[in-house]
């Protein structure tokens, strides 16, 4: 598609999804610029396995998009494990009013986020290179709000996601199938580290005869997650909450 066709396409997918509200035209040319890094990018380095331009369309940006509507204005958000900047990038160009924190500890992925970034002109992101589990030792309860796709299940990752996590701010977690089942075996934890679940949500996002299936679970923190989380990496793998 040349880049008129492809503004045009994810206009109508924004709009046939029910959530063109949450593109302009600005942002539009953006996620264009930006796929097209990507793609060149990723004949390189990995970054992702989905490299048609329709596929990134809607299961990278209409599928990151998404979660926009439950991020209130001006929020400060740290996206674990953003893997090649999913779904910080995206929420990064469609919300210019957040600031945002990339963080993963995998060193060419953040790489690719600074360059993106910096490419793109955003200057309410930033790409870390750590550990989440690390990365809170001096980071602890600073965020807003904390995102994360596909990167654990829940018992998992909620330990590394919810002590960034100021009280009253919240923890999205993006998942693709079997939601109801993590959250059944994670709630006890997630209790345990100061949350609940305000709401989720299953939906499905179509382009032509193409679709993804998308369960977001939100969860609001009300009270400080005790000190000895999260524990380090081996300990939470071996025994989840």
């Amino acid at each position: 598609m040349d880049k008129n066709q492809y503004i045009s396409t994810l206009l109508s997918t924004f709009e046939n999804n029910g959530i063109s509200d949450l593109v302009t035209a600005e942002s539009a040319e953006k996620l264009y610029l930006f796929s097209n890094l990507l793609v060149e990018t990723n004949k390189i380095t990995n970054l992702t396995a989905i490299t048609d331009e329709k596929g990134i369309i809607l299961k990278h940006f209409v599928d990151c998009a998404s979660i926009s509507r439950y991020i209130p204005t001006n929020y400060r958000l740290i996206d674990v494990g953003c893997g090649a900047g999913f779904p910080s990038l995206p929420l990064a160009i469609i919300r210019p009013d957040i600031a945002v924190v990339s963080l993963d500890s995998t060193g060419k992925k953040i790489d690719f986020v600074n360059r993106a970034a910096a490419n793109l002109k955003l200057d309410n992101i930033t790409a870390v290179c750590a550990r989440a589990e690390e990365f809170v030792t001096e980071n602890r309860e600073m965020f807003d709000v904390c995102t994360s796709r596909a990167v654990a299940r829940l018992n998992i990752l909620s330990e590394l996601c919810l002590p960034l996590v100021k009280v009253g701010g919240l923890f999205i977690a993006m998942k693709s199938n079997k939601g109801a089942e993590e959250y059944a075996e994670a709630q006890n934890g997630i209790t345990k580290l100061g949350a609940t679940l305000k709401f989720s949500k299953e939906e499905s996002f179509v382009l032509e005869s193409d679709s993804i299936a998308r369960e977001t679970y939100v969860f609001k923190k009300g009270r400080p997650t005790p000190k000895e989380f999260p524990r380090k990496y081996a300990q939470i793998l071996k025994k989840p909450l």
